[in-house]
């Protein structure tokens, strides 16, 4: 089995291996391209995030700096909006829906590596070779998600449609959808209902209207 489908399995890969650092070093230096672009460069960028990720949607806005280590193993839907430093370790596959809005420095992470130290430090592979392993379990966000500024995705974590992250938030396990969450470890606050329209807010409303 190649290193890369250790990685879909979910089993023990190297990270060392040179059919894996090729993609990622591609990739790093794709981002490093990214990075040195004006924001009104919109052609060039949009050109450069279709060679970076697997999949991405129209209507897209990455304010950059951007991160993705693999970048071929993450599928964005339409009208993503992701702000400054976006983190994508996409080791295991990551998938993010439509219409999601992503705050400054937010992380999505999918490698796990051994507790032990011996165990991070080397393990043998199908040939009795030690090397260094770790494994890797997929994100999932769906639609018309909102995470806020500093929120750390933790590997296997589905997030459910319509949900909001609080900012600063660590999320271990599966939020349900159109819920409100937030906190280290990351928890279901409250559902979403009615009552947070904005039409209860009219000092903040102002002048606008509802669609």
């Amino acid at each position: 089995m190649r290193e890369e489908e250790k990685i879909m399995a979910g089993v023990l890969f190297a990270p060392g291996n040179p059919e894996l650092k090729k993609i990622k070093l591609r990739t790093h230096n794709l981002n490093l391209d990214y990075n040195r672009t004006y924001e009104d460069e919109t052609e060039k960028r949009r050109e450069l995030i279709s060679q970076i990720v697997g999949e991405i949607g129209e209507g897209g806005f990455l304010q950059g700096p951007i991160f993705f280590h693999y970048g071929v193993h993450t599928k964005i839907g339409d009208h993503f909006f992701g702000n400054f430093n976006l983190t994508v370790q996409d080791d295991a596959p990551v998938t993010i829906g439509d219409h999601c809005n992503f705050g400054p420095n937010v992380t999505i992470v999918t490698p796990i590596h051994p507790m032990l130290p011996e165990e991070r430090d080397a393990l043998l592979d199908e040939n009795g070779v030690p090397k260094h392993m770790c494994y890797a379990k997929p994100v999932v966000i769906g639609n018309d998600c909102w995470l806020g500024a500093n929120v750390v995705v933790c590997p296997g974590v589905t997030i459910g449609d319509g949900c909001v992250i609080g900012a600063g938030s660590v999320v271990v396990k599966d939020i349900p959808p159109r819920t409100f969450a937030a906190g280290n470890p990351c928890r279901v606050i409250r559902e979403l209902s009615e009552k947070d329209s904005m039409k209860y807010k009219p000092e903040i409303l102002g002048e606008c209207t509802l669609r």
